[in-house]
């Protein structure tokens, strides 16, 4: 699929961490600033961060368990002027390599963005992102995007399978509110791409950092766990996939059923 090398953007749209407000305790931060939005009190480029979240959402439905004052957590209000619906995906990819960028500048080489919406270090999970849009009719108004990384917690809950942080990574404490203004930089960065129409780079980067890009996984649909190699994500966001076959799979449609190492 190809796209246009420009994209129309008539109105300069403020940077994303114009405003950075910070919460004390709050049930998420998405909902925060989904309410704030809907009272006209958020717009685009302000970011709310969570100290404590304590019910923190996670994709499907699940929570996203944090410790209090150790990580990233934090929603960013995004009003994407000019963008189509199905632009969706590329949002998320263009978030998702921001974030890739702030990790890799601390252990380069070892960052790889697992479908749909996870930050891995390795075989480890140490961040993800959630989207929640407004849309009225075929207007996307806003899209509110939830960012967790775990910087400086080292002790997770038993139920996690495979958590990991910067700090277990590299032995140092952080800065956390430094790191999330770093990454609003990054943000804003990787949204230009998408606003001036660089659609193509922001799949093509996503895919050269696709976590077991071109290796044997295995995947859950329903009851049925079946082997195939990891091919590409397309840029409607869909899962490509090879093995007696090339087969193509939606955001739910398949689990990762593959174990995850325990040390």
């Amino acid at each position: 699929m190809s796209y246009p090398d420009t994209f129309r953007q008539d109105i300069p749209q403020p940077q994303i961490g114009n405003l950075f407000i910070e919460l004390k305790t709050v049930d998420s931060s998405n909902n925060y600033a989904m309410a704030q939005v809907h009272d006209s009190k958020a717009f685009h480029g302000n970011v709310f961060f969570a100290h404590e979240q304590t019910a923190g959402k996670g994709q499907r439905g699940k929570r996203w368990m944090t410790g209090i004052n150790e990580n990233i957590l934090m929603s960013v209000v995004l009003e994407p002027l000019g963008l189509a619906l199905h632009d969706q995906f590329l949002l998320s990819a263009s978030m998702a390599l921001a974030c890739f960028d702030l990790l890799n500048m601390y252990f380069p080489g070892n960052i790889s963005l697992k479908w749909p919406n996870d930050l891995y270090f390795r075989d480890r999970k140490t961040g993800g992102i959630l989207i929640e849009n407004i849309i009225s009719g075929e207007n996307w108004k806003f899209a509110i995007v939830g960012i967790g990384i775990n910087i400086n917690q080292t002790d997770f809950d038993e139920t996690l399978p495979n958590p990991t942080s910067l700090k277990l990574v590299t032995e140092k404490n952080y800065d956390v509110i430094a790191l999330a203004k770093e990454l609003c930089v990054l943000l804003n960065k990787r949204y230009q791409h998408l606003v001036y129409g660089k659609k193509e780079k922001i799949i093509s980067g996503y895919n050269s950092h696709l976590y077991k890009k071109n290796k044997k996984v295995k995947l859950k649909k329903g009851a049925l766990v079946f082997e195939t190699t990891i091919k590409e994500v397309n840029a409607h966001g869909n899962l490509v996939t090879t093995d007696a076959m090339e087969r193509c799979f939606e955001f739910g449609e398949v689990e990762w059923a593959m174990p995850f190492p325990k040390s």
